[in-house]
């Protein structure tokens, strides 16, 4: 039960919502958005590589965590399509405008996996 403020409770049972929510969009980026799909399926390959390449913790974090970005600001893509998508599939200016900015931010996130690929890996295949 909420409280005064609408608040749920805190606790296990808040933080199992939370959970069952943060699943429910998962499966519905995975149902609906072929980007998505493909970037997990790049990360189910990638991943393991990064782990085996990288030589370090920190390195192993950079070359997974850079390519987990990318995924998240794909969801957050996403959500500001499905969004301006319920107001109407009429072109708004500012509504392409927004879907144009979701879409960079994935972009330049691709460039830090690249950055962040090519400056740990670049060195030890140009030797």
């Amino acid at each position: 039960m909420a409280d005064e403020f609408g608040h749920l409770p805190r606790g296990p049972r808040r933080i199992f919502k939370a959970t069952q929510w943060s699943l429910q969009g998962l499966r519905a980026a995975w149902l609906h958005e072929s980007s998505f799909r493909l970037e997990v399926y790049l990360f189910i390959v990638l991943a393991p590589l990064a782990w085996w390449l990288g030589d370090t913790a920190v390195e192993r974090a950079l070359l997974i965590g850079s390519m987990l970005l990318v995924l998240s600001i794909e969801l957050l893509n996403s959500a500001v399509e499905a969004v301006i998508e319920r107001y109407g599939a009429e072109h708004h200016e500012l509504a392409g405008r927004a879907k144009d900015m979701g879409s960079a931010a994935v972009f330049v996130l691709m460039m830090n996996v690249l950055l962040c690929w090519g400056l740990i890996l670049g060195p030890r295949l140009f030797q």
